[in-house]
């Protein structure tokens, strides 16, 4: 009875690894066929998932070039999680020479922006110039104010060893004095830069 149950369990394997033996050699067409329909779809779809991806992170860390952000997320995947983390960790690898990704997808709304402002810089030659981040956040009267300190701020100070809040106008208000602050010290930093260069030049 063994013998019979092995017998019919052999007899079955080599009936189903015939058959698909003989469809993969004999009958090619089909699945490659189907292959190619759904191949360009495939590729645009993957092309522009990988390009909202490499939009989004750069929206957030625009330092970071566009190259290196694709090299990343071919090893994770697509996983925007992950190419954060390692931008957050300071692990982002650097692509080698030999990485070329393909150029982004110029998509029809960007070239219709491009033609509108192409049309608008030609009508409209003088643009009036953006205000610096002084004016735009109004941290004029800080830089009077800090103007005989040097440093960042003791509240910054203190707001960096608290714990992130669970309350979200103080986690927004904790944000805003560290984008301030930064700015604060990016001026003091060039206005001594600039103020070196004077002395060296003179």
């Amino acid at each position: 009875m063994a013998d019979e149950q092995v017998s019919l369990a052999s007899l079955l394997l080599i009936v189903v690894l015939g058959g698909l033996i003989i469809r993969y050699l004999f009958f090619p067409g089909a699945g490659a066929a189907a292959g190619q329909t759904r191949g360009p779809r495939d590729a645009q779809s993957a092309a522009r998932a990988r390009e909202a991806a490499v939009e989004r992170i750069q929206q957030m860390f625009p330092q970071v070039d566009r190259r290196t952000i694709l090299w990343d997320l071919q090893h994770t995947g697509g996983n925007i999680m992950a190419t954060t983390d390692r931008i957050l960790a300071g692990r982002l690898a650097t692509p080698p020479v030999t990485f070329q990704p393909p150029p982004p997808p110029p998509s029809p709304a960007s070239s219709a922006a491009a033609a509108q402002s192409a049309a608008a810089a030609s009508k409209a030659p003088s643009k009036p110039a953006e205000p610096d981040l002084i004016t735009r956040y109004n941290l004029q009267s800080k830089i009077n104010s800090s103007s005989s300190s040097s440093g960042i701020d003791e509240a910054a100070v203190g707001a960096k060893g608290k714990a992130w809040s669970s309350n979200r106008d103080e986690r927004q208000a904790a944000l805003q004095r560290r984008r301030d602050d930064m700015i604060l010290a990016a001026r003091r930093k060039m206005e001594a830069k600039l103020a070196a260069e004077k002395g060296s030049s003179s």
